[in-house]
């Protein structure tokens, strides 16, 4: 329930991805920064630095927007990005990421995926928000 007695709209409370940027920065390295909102001016920004190859790229973009969601729930969750893997499959390319979430004393393990349409970094960022939208919407439904 909301804080006015009537049902929370999930879509209320889902995590909407705003921006993705990667750059490469000196000595092979890369940084990835993620906006993401809960409703409109309420900007939550995350950025991880990693190694500029095609799998670092994907796990630095997993690691922004973990930040990005950690930022969004005011440090009330925590997320540890535990792997992320692009594979081909049914002639398309699938970008499958595994998480660890701390909410208090519970701990879960959760999976995302997204297809990849544009840039790999981009879909481990969207596969983030693939794995953790249920979790947060839930959450912030208890919240409220």
């Amino acid at each position: 329930m909301g804080t006015e007695g009537r049902p929370v709209n999930v879509s209320e409370v889902r995590v909407r991805f705003e921006d993705f940027v990667l750059q490469q920065l000196p000595d092979n390295r890369c940084s990835a920064r993620v906006v993401l909102s809960w409703r409109p001016g309420d900007e939550f920004v995350g950025t991880a630095e990693g190694e500029d190859s095609p799998q670092g790229q994907l796990r630095t973009g997993a690691e922004a927007t973990a930040r990005a969601l950690e930022a969004a729930a005011h440090g009330r969750i925590g997320l540890t990005v535990l792997s992320v893997k692009a594979i081909e499959t049914f002639n398309t390319v699938l970008v499958i990421v595994s998480l660890s979430s701390h909410i208090d004393d519970r701990s879960e393990r959760l999976v995302g995926s997204c297809l990849i349409k544009e840039r790999a970094a981009r879909g481990a960022a969207l596969a983030v928000l693939s794995a953790t939208n249920r979790l947060l919407a839930i959450y912030c439904a208890d919240a409220n």
